[in-house]
């Protein structure tokens, strides 16, 4: 039995793998202490909807507060390995290997690895 749902794949899409040792690292705003790598997205692979990152904290690294104000696209974080706290306004998360965290349009937030070891974390965010 084929599946209807790839019978009815458009032409103009094709899965696109992309290997790690070809992604280049960039500079990700006021983030310090971190490697930030962009793996999928509207120029890596031609994804419309959203795009997906892989950011490595050192101790000590993270981000700024921002995007309370300026930003309505809806993110994801999720830690592949390592430890790092996020903060929100009113709450403090510790998100460890295996959690996740979702922010909402407009929800500011900061992030800090308060720990030894690097922290690993998965990153998707819509476009807006």
């Amino acid at each position: 039995m084929k599946c209807p749902a790839v019978e009815n794949k458009s032409k103009e899409y094709a899965m696109k793998k992309v290997e790690l040792k070809n992604v280049s690292p960039y500079s990700a705003p006021g983030h310090f202490n971190m490697t930030a790598l962009r793996l999928q997205g509207k120029d890596e692979t031609g994804i419309s909807k959203f795009w997906m990152g892989m950011s490595y904290f050192l101790p000590g690294g993270g981000a700024e507060w921002a995007y309370e104000t300026d930003s309505p696209t809806e993110k994801v974080y999720f830690v592949l390995d390592g430890e790092i706290t996020v903060k929100s306004k009113n709450e403090e998360f510790v998100l460890k290997k295996g959690d996740s965290l979702f922010i909402g349009p407009n929800e500011g937030r900061s992030m800090f690895n308060k720990t030894n070891q690097v922290a690993t974390t998965l990153v998707i965010i819509t476009y807006p």
